[in-house]
């Protein structure tokens, strides 16, 4: 059933947890990176993950229930340190990937054509993300080795250390957003798309706006917004999925995939439309989920 809910019921779950990450500590982070470099830096990740693990208890609960749901089975301590650990991972890799240093990586592409094609027809799309492995790999490639016209939309307020952190590394990335709920957010996505860029935007988040449905996602019912679908619907415009999975090492699998070629929201039965095509939203992402169940990164209480 899609509704329109207060929003302080959904979206509080997660804008309301304390950002952990201060400006001191990603500094420290950055420089650790920069000068002993990504292999001795990403063994300091053993002691913060292990950190965390400890001190953040919200978190570690709600790693606790993911994984058992997505394992079928109760998870261990050990599950739960893996799980935090990629985390702490992807966010590293940001320093190397937001400055151009893809030499670290090893890239593994999934229908990559789909994104070539819509560029070479100068045609925008809906590039539909979540908080499941790394999007900052899309926004990396997109921009710094200008593979992709990329602007993405985007909550900057939650986590405004990490934002600014990361906005500094490359501030052509940081050039590239979109605000969301502004007076002039739906003209700057036409016209973005009508110059032929593809706008990114995750859909695994309730948004301030409060309008949401409920869908089915690893056996339980949850929460999401319907925003990205509606503005796909009001633009007229092909939506695509993506997927940057973190492997482990220096590895991501990136998945593209077709969603839809155009969504159409009839106005006679508008509601049970959205609900449909969140479901299907939900249903890719719990494919992917289950893909690579420890890139999961909504350490929030999720499920209703």
């Amino acid at each position: 059933m899609t509704t329109v809910i207060d929003k302080d019921q959904h979206t509080r779950r997660w804008t309301a947890l304390p950002e952990r990450g201060t400006s001191t500590a990603l500094r420290s982070i950055h420089w650790t990176a920069r000068v002993f470099g990504r292999s001795v830096a990403r063994l300091l990740l053993f002691p913060t993950t292990l950190y965390f693990l400890l001190s953040a208890h919200a978190a570690r609960r709600v790693s606790y229930e993911y994984l058992g749901r997505v394992r079928g089975r109760p998870a261990h301590w050990w599950h739960v340190f893996r799980h935090l650990y990629y985390f702490a991972a992807t966010i590293l890799d940001r320093v190397y990937l937001l400055t151009g240093e893809f030499h670290h990586f090893d890239f593994k592409f999934h229908q990559r054509e789909l994104l070539h094609r819509q560029v070479e027809r100068g045609q925008g799309c809906i590039l539909l993300g979540s908080h499941l492995g790394s999007f900052e790999v899309l926004r990396a490639l997109g921009v710094t080795r200008a593979e992709y016209p990329l602007k993405v939309l985007m909550d900057i307020v939650h986590n405004e250390n990490l934002t600014r952190f990361l906005d500094a590394l490359n501030p052509e990335i940081a050039g590239t957003v979109i605000v969301p709920d502004r007076p002039d957010t739906l003209i700057k996505v036409k016209e973005s798309l009508d110059a032929g860029f593809l706008i990114g935007t995750l859909g695994d988040r309730p948004t301030s706006d409060g309008k949401t449905a409920q869908c089915q996602f690893l056996d339980g019912p949850a929460t999401f917004p319907i925003g990205a679908i509606v503005i796909a619907a009001m633009m007229h415009c092909p939506v695509i999925l993506f997927f940057g999975l973190y492997r482990g090492g220096n590895c991501y699998e990136i998945y593209f995939e077709k969603f839809a070629d155009e969504i159409r929201l009839n106005r006679e039965h508008r509601t049970e439309d959205i609900q449909h095509w969140a479901q299907r939203y939900v249903d890719r992402l719990e494919y992917y989920t289950r893909l690579a169940p420890y890139n999961w990164f909504n350490f929030y209480p999720f499920w209703d």
